[in-house]
């Protein structure tokens, strides 16, 4: 292998880039300045479908790259980089020495599970010091032949500490990480359901970008999953034993889709206004917290469920007032997010009739 052939910034570690989300995700380029060369580097990378799950630091390729081009006294050695091809990879030893000889180069170019800020800074390095980065060899440990599961496992686990992984897209790779609980497996279907499937009413209104989402969104994956995942949990003795396959999954994320179909119904034209804060994340978790109640008592039949449970939150339509944005902190005062999500859960439950 030559020294930087393991550069290859654009390889995702999942189905699903942290750039690009399904329809209707695209990150759009931010207004750069044209000599910032790394800036240019790492957008171009962003704004790929292929982009890495954990976004790459301008200030921490600069530093590197200065790093390189300020040893003067001794040559830079990079730290180990951890690489990944599923395909199995042949090794030709030399003759006389089974530890030292030619590794095939794989089809498809390397993933980069760690390294990959020092890959980029050699990048640059190499293109300003060509002379110079002759001399530099990158240390490598390749994990070659293994499924995308083993992949995604070792990313999530390495880059864990201390640069953590969006908890967003945490949730994402719990399906194909060994060591997640299957409450939380089944928990993020639901969650994936409700961003994904058409007939959601949480349909692309789920941030899984954080602070880099740049279109409106009423609630943070991780904060949906949280409550979805507190449920799951409280019914885990009843759901296991039914089973905890995609179908099972399914089901559940029907009972959250006829809820909150039916509380739009309801709070018509609050839901989705900016002036009210029915959509926003504080009012969703108490509404879903109400609809893990709900589900206990009246899941069944499902023919006829949403129409049943509109007549049940009907009288939400007289509190719409409430909601309103102007004062509503003071409305439901509390000492903090975790104690003004149990208040809201706490009167609307009230308001429905709905057994806490």
């Amino acid at each position: 292998m030559t020294r930087l052939d393991c550069i290859s910034l654009g390889i995702v570690v999942n189905r699903r880039g942290a750039r690009f989300y399904d329809e209707g995700e695209e990150i759009k380029p931010e207004e750069l300045p044209p000599e910032d060369d790394v800036a240019q580097f790492i957008a171009k990378i962003e704004r790929s479908e292929k982009a890495f799950q954990r976004g790459l630091s301008r200030s921490k390729v600069r530093s590197i790259r200065n790093f390189y081009e300020t040893a003067i006294s001794q040559p830079p050695i990079p730290g180990t980089v951890l690489l990944f091809t599923a395909q199995r990879l042949r090794f030709q030893a030399l003759e006389g020495n089974q530890t030292v000889g030619h590794l095939q180069q794989p089809e498809e170019k390397f993933l980069i599970i760690d390294g990959q800020h020092r890959l980029a800074a050699l990048n640059f390095y190499e293109r300003t010091h060509p002379d110079e980065a002759k001399s530099i060899y990158v240390p490598c440990v390749i994990f070659d032949g293994r499924s995308d599961d083993f992949a995604t496992e070792m990313f999530v686990i390495i880059n864990s500490t201390p640069t953590r992984i969006n908890k967003s897209h945490l949730v994402d790779l719990y399906e194909r990480v060994s060591w997640a609980e299957p409450d939380r497996r089944f928990a993020a279907r639901i969650v994936e359901m409700l961003y994904s499937e058409p007939d959601s009413p949480l349909r692309y209104r789920i941030n899984r970008l954080g602070g880099r989402s740049k279109q409106e969104k009423w609630i943070l994956q991780a904060e949906l999953f949280n409550e979805i995942h507190r449920w799951v949990k409280q019914a885990w003795s009843k759901i296991e034993p039914e089973g905890t396959d995609r179908r099972a999954a399914a089901r559940y994320y029907a009972m959250v889709r006829d809820f909150l179909k039916a509380a739009s119904q309801v709070l018509a034209d609050a839901w989705g206004n900016d002036n009210y804060m029915v959509t926003k994340p504080v009012t969703l978790k108490g509404m879903i917290r109400v609809c893990a109640d709900l589900a206990m008592q009246d899941a069944e039949p499902q023919e006829g469920r949403m129409e049943r449970w509109r007549e049940r939150l009907r009288p939400w339509a007289e509190r719409i007032r409430d909601f309103r944005a102007d004062g509503f902190y003071e409305r439901f005062a509390a000492k903090g997010q975790v104690e003004r999500v149990a208040r809201i859960h706490r009167e609307l439950a009230k308001a429905a009739g709905v057994q806490r």
